[in-house]
């Protein structure tokens, strides 16, 4: 029996070429998902604890053995231990190098002179960027797995290209949104200079540029200024209606009227009830200029 009782635990943001869904996990019921279209009313409250959401993994899921709590302000949603058996078998961690798959290497665009590299699974066609927030990217090359991480890692050396950067340089890059021909001409600089290096491996199969922009994925032109950022707590009420969605940040538009973000990483692990349609927003909310949790995503 799941830690939350018999209730709905939330499971963040899910994204597939269709768009964000928020996740639920069930200790019954199993694992369901929620569209998140603009204008789509939301209203629910924080149950008593937050609870690790276990592992998953080939698109199944396992319960956290320990029933861990999580603490209420962690980025992360699992507990040290599912965190562990999670990366056991991870591209990100170096620690699935026999993964016969083809990978695609990308150039990804969260700012101006925020660009990183990185690599993901070609038959995810491209929903890697949408969970990281891109705000537009361009295939550099598809190949073997080692071969994608040895561009990565020329990349890095040669360009001086990062893998990661803070999230919230991404965050601060989305309003107002820069347009795309700027986001085009620096992708396209950057791509060519990478595809002149001698160092990529030859079966790496480079691609010519093609720019990709997740304008109307994200429905960043809705936002507002002034975003105030949700603290989650127990027994904690939020109500409104989707702005937008980027990468795991949920923008809404709360019945009082005041632009919020959700970090649904953070929600991630909360059991939700459902709140009165119209039910005043009651979580804690920091001002704008105060920062979310850090971390690299």
């Amino acid at each position: 029996m799941s830690p939350t009782g018999d209730s709905w635990q939330c499971a963040g943001v899910r994204w597939s070429p269709s768009g964000p869904a928020l996740a639920w996990l069930h200790p019954v019921h199993g694992a369901r998902t929620s569209p998140l279209p603009p204008g789509r009313a939301l209203a629910f409250t924080t149950g008593s604890w937050r609870a690790c959401v276990g592992v998953r993994r080939g698109g199944r899921h396992t319960a956290c053995p320990l029933g861990a709590e999580v603490p209420a302000t962690a980025v992360s949603a699992q507990c040290p231990e599912c965190a562990r058996l999670d990366r056991s078998h991870s591209v990100a961690a170096d620690t699935a190098m026999d993964d016969p798959r083809p990978y695609d290497v990308y150039l990804a665009w969260f700012g101006p002179g925020v660009i990183k590299v990185g690599i993901t699974a070609a038959e995810r066609e491209g929903v890697r960027l949408l969970e990281q927030a891109a705000l537009s990217y361009a295939l550099l090359g598809r190949g073997p797995l080692m071969a994608a991480r040895r561009a990565e890692a020329v990349l890095g050396a040669a360009l001086d290209v990062p893998d990661r950067f803070p999230y919230a340089a991404k965050r601060a890059a989305r309003h107002p949104l820069p347009p795309q021909a700027a986001r085009t001409a620096e992708l396209a600089a950057l791509h060519e200079r990478a595809r002149a290096l001698d160092g990529l491996p030859d079966s790496l199969a480079v691609r010519e540029f093609a720019p990709v922009h997740h304008d109307e994925a994200f429905h960043l032109d809705r936002l507002r200024p002034g975003h105030g950022f949700v603290e989650l707590s127990p027994g904690r009420t939020i109500s409104g209606r989707v702005t937008a969605v980027a990468g795991p940040d949920l923008y809404l538009d709360a019945t009082d009227g005041r632009p919020l973000l959700v970090d649904t990483r953070q929600l991630a692990g909360w059991p939700l009830a459902a709140a009165a349609p119209g039910a005043e927003t009651t979580a804690t909310v920091r001002p704008p200029e105060v920062a979310g949790p850090e971390a690299l995503f």
